[in-house]
């Protein structure tokens, strides 16, 4: 009898193995979900069920535990990383087949600040819920942000700080938004450790994101409702 972590992906029906690349999510496999993506692909799946049923899916239950306290940053990450390695493999395809996009988000921690887990974590979520992210990494002046939303057409924008010295620069970019009247173009996300949530609405963000989990959440809601206004 096969031992019981020799699982042959190839020899489950499509079911078991949407349930079990959900594990492997959780458990970080990247090998083992780059094979399953592959498997699904020959299998005939569109690139875009793969990606919601089986790697959106997967990493909602990793999002949950995550906000409830059962899992921490480095499981979170390594699900994430498996959850990039499929994703690479589906990239090309979504762009040839034209699947819906949920919405395209330029990240960076702000002028002044080099921390980044929390902006990478944020990141890896956003794009594990199939957002678009374009991170431009830490120690962002204004000019950083405005260009890379021009440039890469972003809905959303995100900004992290976890310096008490660097919060208020995230006023800076809102106001400058503002001046330039292109401020109710995107949505603005800010998140960090010394925020809350009057401090996001002082400062005129769309939203305070207190964790990664939550950014996705509100992320999503917020995107619906715009389309859903657009489509009025």
């Amino acid at each position: 009898m096969a031992d019981e972590d020799d699982i042959i992906l190839s020899e489950l029906d499509d079911e078991e193995l949407v349930q079990q690349m959900h594990d492997d999510l959780y458990d970080g496999l990247k090998e083992e979900i780059e094979e399953a993506v592959n498997i699904l692909v020959e299998r005939g799946w569109t690139p875009y069920d793969i990606l919601t049923k089986a790697l959106v899916a997967g990493m909602t239950v990793v999002g949950n535990d995550f906000r409830d306290g059962i899992l921490f940053v480095p499981e979170v990450l390594l699900a994430a990383n498996a959850m990039k390695g499929g994703m690479a493999i589906l990239k090309p395809m979504l762009v040839e087949t034209g699947a819906p996009r949920m919405g395209k988000m330029v990240i960076g921690t702000v002028k002044g600040d080099i921390h980044d887990i929390g902006k990478n974590l944020v990141a890896m979520m956003m794009e594990g819920a199939g957002f678009e992210v374009v991170d431009i990494g830490i120690n962002n002046p204004v000019e950083n942000y405005l260009e890379a939303l021009e440039r890469e057409e972003a809905d959303i924008l995100g900004m992290s700080a976890l310096l008490t010295t660097t919060m208020p620069y995230m006023k800076v970019v809102i106001d400058t938004m503002k001046e330039k009247g292109i401020r109710d173009n995107y949505l603005v996300l800010v998140g960090g450790a010394p925020l809350n949530e009057e401090f996001g609405k002082a400062i005129g963000a769309d939203a305070y994101c207190r964790d990664a989990a939550i950014s996705v959440e509100i992320a999503k809601d917020m995107i619906a409702r715009k389309h859903n206004q657009m489509g009025a």
